[in-house]
């Protein structure tokens, strides 16, 4: 019998006895064993039992929205480092490199088939999955182009004026007083259209403490591991911080929230990313730590962050609910959670993956400047299975997402299309209600509520006239367009008026 055949028959003779021993027992992922069998050592988290929100008074929603996010911070990492003591001293005995988080009970670690078959016979974990590496089909920029404004001669881009930003600027609000975060390729924070926005720049100085995270840990061409300054080694990542928040101040008015400040971390690596990636920038966004990643405060949570991401199942994201539940939690520390619908139309029920299938995600679909559904824009509904949420229209809404004009390393503009660009829009919208009505931040489910309330439907079209889960392109919300393409100066009125008697309820 060769050595991998022999791991391999050990491990599932160590399974099957731990199976018939008890039925706690922690089980390990068939396609990660064979591959420890085959690779020697292999990527994966090892999820412990508990994953629900630590349920503590001091989140009742009638407290400031930051003590109980602070309360809610304290009881996570409390949580973690109680029920992963354990494991973590039994890794480090063995020497095994390992990560804990404690935004999802998950360590992230390295394991060989021995380590393997060692922890099915624990009592205090859940199961052990992989971390697979997975390339995001990202929309690709072209060579870019310096010094050419939006639209030709205009110098506000197009979808901001679609959803009337304008008219909200011109009541005093442009986004001030609230952060923006982005969860992405990463970013080039000194591009003139972002670089005045960026919370590390005072006019003068950077400081990234606090202001930006690189969740990948090997370098490539053109970013070194752990950069200790936003560095963006795709440019996806800075077209949609131009789009939420962009402006130079000279001629490329491309962001929709230019008095905002934003804040970012890396989340993939040249376009790929894996769940420990994804968890460990969601991690830092509910409590954002130093440059050594050390003494997180979650007094500098961002108020809304834009995720144009997805973990594809089909590609091997198996821990999409450890993902959820860390997407939950930052919904929970009071932070609106905006995701991209993704690119898979226009059949429907195309949108698939985390984190765009979670009831408490915000999920965004493309229209162009014709208020036209795209067709890449993928469609709803959502499947139910035992590994997704619970089936609803999706998605919520749409926002400008055809070429969309916006920042490009090292310091151009070129227009990308997707639900990518769709996306930051309504991050960008959402801090414009926040700054009109500051009691707003810390209540992403009111900030969503307005959105949806005030989208625009006369003139929203779906060209090909499907019927996705029983809702026409006539019914409003239907599972292509959500309830509509955004107005955010009609959600800023409604804001004025309403914002108060809105719940927190989903």
């Amino acid at each position: 019998m060769s050595t991998s055949h022999l791991k391999l028959h050990r491990l599932a003779l160590a399974a099957v006895a731990v199976a018939c021993g008890s039925a706690q027992a922690a089980k390990i992922n068939a396609d990660l064993a064979a591959a420890a069998a085959r690779e020697g050592r292999v990527e994966a988290l090892i999820v412990l039992k508990d994953q629900a929100t630590p349920a503590q008074a001091a989140l009742d929603r009638g407290a400031d929205y930051k003590a109980r996010r602070r309360a809610l911070v304290d009881a996570l990492r409390s949580r973690a480092d109680v029920q992963q003591a354990g494991l973590r001293s039994w890794l480090q005995a063995r020497g095994i490199e390992h990560q804990p988080f404690w935004i999802a009970n998950v360590v992230h670690a390295r394991l060989s088939s021995d380590d393997l078959a060692a922890l099915a016979s624990r009592q205090d974990i859940s199961r052990v999955e992989p971390n697979p590496t997975i390339a995001v089909a990202l929309p690709k920029g072209g060579a870019g182009r310096a010094g050419v404004a939006p639209q030709g001669a205009e110098s506000v881009a197009w979808g901001v004026t679609k959803i009337n930003a304008p008219l909200v600027w011109a009541e005093g609000f442009n986004g001030q007083g609230v952060t923006i975060a982005g969860e992405d390729t990463g970013y080039k924070w000194d591009h003139p259209a972002i670089k005045p926005q960026y919370r590390g720049w005072n006019g003068s100085s950077a400081d990234h403490n606090y202001n930006w995270h690189d969740a990948i840990h090997s370098p490539n061409g053109s970013c070194p591991a752990d950069s200790q300054q936003p560095c963006d080694d795709h440019g996806h990542g800075t077209h949609t911080a131009g789009t939420f928040a962009g402006d130079d101040h000279d001629t490329h008015q491309v962001g929709v929230a230019p008095g905002a400040r934003w804040i970012g971390c890396r989340n993939m690596n040249a376009g790929a990313g894996t769940p420990a990636t994804y968890i460990e920038c969601m991690q830092w966004m509910l409590a954002p730590t130093d440059l050594k990643n050390r003494n997180p405060d979650p007094d500098k949570a961002p108020d809304v962050i834009s995720n144009s991401w997805t973990c594809t199942e089909g590609e091997g994201c198996t821990v999409g609910n450890e993902i959820q539940r860390a997407a939950a939690n930052l919904i929970s520390g009071g932070i609106l959670f905006v995701a991209a619908a993704a690119n898979d139309g226009p059949n429907c029920s195309t949108i698939t993956n985390p984190p765009a299938i979670y009831s408490a995600s915000f999920t965004i679909g493309a229209t162009d400047s014709s208020d036209a559904l795209a067709g890449f824009s993928s469609r709803g509904p959502v499947i139910v299975s035992p590994r997704r949420d619970t089936a609803q229209v999706k998605p919520d809404v749409s926002a400008p997402g055809v070429n969309v004009f916006s920042a490009w390393p090292p310091a151009t503009y070129t227009s990308l299309s997707g639900t990518s660009m769709a996306t930051p829009h309504v991050a960008g919208a959402a801090a414009l209600l926040m700054s009109a009505v500051p009691e707003l931040k810390g209540h992403p489910n009111k900030v969503a509520k307005l959105l949806r309330k005030t989208a625009r439907t006369d003139g929203v079209t779906d060209p090909i006239n499907q019927t996705c889960g029983g809702t026409s392109r006539d019914t409003w919300p239907n599972n292509m367009i959500g309830f509509g393409r955004i107005d955010v100066y009609a959600a800023y009125q409604a804001a004025l008026k309403t914002a108060a008697e809105l719940t927190d309820e989903p």
